[in-house]
């Protein structure tokens, strides 16, 4: 029998990771001290049919609390949640038009729309979330959130992804008091919504390779906290994968509890950086310079396919060591690329990561000395490109640039200056510096 490693000893004595995290008696394994969730109740139940108004009511919020959601998220769910609350709170309800879209301008109008709520409380998924989390933070109102769908891992996150000037941005933001989820309302959820969790949930093999990678390359910061949340349930979700359109309560649990998981490893942190790198950077440039014309595909998706995509760029990767040479991409170029506007934000971040001489001659004496072991402990966190194209494919999700309605020249645009996007140092800028990119952008 194989000897129990410290941190699985810890697991076993800990039991479930929310409840320890929730009672912030979690003891985190980079150094040994208890931790704890930024949210105070995280309720994930079969049926939360009749409990709204207690869960709401044991969070301390005013009076007078806002419901937000859409036309679709107030059928599913929010007439229900409204007419529990009604006898406790005054509630305000504000049904957003149409399909809300996460940007400045919308946050805006939410902020005008609860100017006399004491509390928020959103009832749907990605967008809905990130809008009334913004919203909340800005103007200091506490927030709770009804999931109407298990689409991606950002409930319980510091993060809202919002839009600005057409670059979209993850910006700091506060936690809400509450995340409840009836699996019962995530298992009737659109089946798409519940392969885009699944999508958002298996991103987790390669931005931790990116994020140890940069730790490798850079020394920037790096935990095993994020990841040690997840070593339970993420094997489970992958057994369960073909599970998760079929009605199953059991596989929507531990989808349910690997989004979370991730979002508190991400929220403890204080980064987005365990569960965001190369593949999300991928998908933001998508976001940001598909064509108008293209029809609308969900984060997680996406995120699937990118993340199947990068899986297959560090298999190349760890076949032979890179040799790296200076950036020769200048302000110019990245700003006659992405326009004007989106590109006087997206050059100083580029800007930061930037190969001079001086850089790439360090990383290449770095990687000459260590790359045996440099490769050996990524490839130790990779998941095999074909287990994950198995994993969508048993629950029918897409994996290829089609599926997601991107042509091939957009596709390879994106996996070649998705980069410049952010100062996060992924296997995209190894490759790109060493010239090793370009070719295999085909092949991805």
């Amino acid at each position: 029998m194989a000897a129990v490693t410290p941190i699985q000893a810890s697991r076993q004595a800990i039991g479930d990771p929310i409840a320890a995290l929730l009672r912030h008696d979690y003891v985190d394994p980079d150094d040994g001290l208890m931790v704890g969730a930024p949210t105070a109740s995280i309720v994930i139940a079969d049926s939360l049919a009749g409990r709204e108004g207690e869960l709401v009511g044991s969070l301390g919020f005013g009076h007078r609390v806002a419901l937000i959601g859409d036309g679709n998220t107030f059928a599913v769910l929010g007439e229900r949640v409204a007419a529990a609350l009604a006898g406790a709170f005054v509630v305000e309800r504000v049904v957003l038009p149409g399909q809300p879209y996460p940007d400045e301008e919308t946050v805006a109008a939410l902020r005008a729309a609860t100017v006399a709520a004491d509390a928020l409380v959103a009832v749907g998924s990605g967008t809905i979330n990130d809008l009334v989390k913004y919203a909340g933070s800005l103007d200091g109102k506490p927030y709770a959130v009804f999931a109407t769908a298990p689409s991606m891992n950002g409930y319980v996150s510091l993060t809202a992804s919002i839009s600005r000037h057409g670059h979209k941005l993850t910006l700091p933001a506060r936690a809400p008091a509450g995340a409840f989820f009836d699996l019962s309302v995530l298992a009737a959820a659109p089946k798409r919504m519940i392969r885009a969790g699944l999508g958002d949930s298996i991103c987790r093999t390669t931005a931790q390779a990116d994020w140890l990678l940069s730790h490798l390359l850079l020394g920037t910061p790096y935990r095993q906290l994020p990841y040690v949340l997840l070593a339970d349930d993420e094997p489970q979700l992958l057994e369960l994968a073909g599970e998760l359109t079929q009605g199953s309560l059991e596989a929507m649990r531990v989808l349910v509890r690997t989004l979370v998981l991730s979002g508190l490893g991400t929220a403890i942190v204080g980064s987005s950086a365990p569960a965001s790198q190369a593949e999300h950077l991928v998908s933001h440039y998508l976001d940001m310079l598909a064509p108008p014309s293209r029809p609308p595909v969900f984060h997680g998706e996406q995120v699937g396919v990118t993340t199947l995509s990068v899986a297959r760029l560090y298999e190349r990767l760890l076949e032979t060591p890179p040799e790296l040479q200076c950036d020769r991409i200048g302000e110019a170029e990245v700003v006659a690329h992405f326009g004007a506007e989106i590109g006087r934000t997206v050059w100083p971040e580029f800007a930061g990561k930037r190969l001079d001489g001086a850089r790439a001659d360090a990383l290449n004496q770095r990687i000459s000395n260590g790359w045996g072991e440099i490769s050996a402990k990524l490839a130790a966190l990779l998941l095999p490109a074909a287990r994950i194209e198995s994993v969508l494919t048993a629950a029918g999700a897409p994996t290829t640039a089609e599926a997601i309605h991107v042509d091939q020249p957009l596709y390879e645009a994106a996996l070649g200056h998705a980069r410049q996007l952010r100062n996060r140092y992924t296997v995209l800028d190894l490759l790109a510096g060493s010239q090793r990119l370009v070719p295999l952008l085909s092949t991805v």
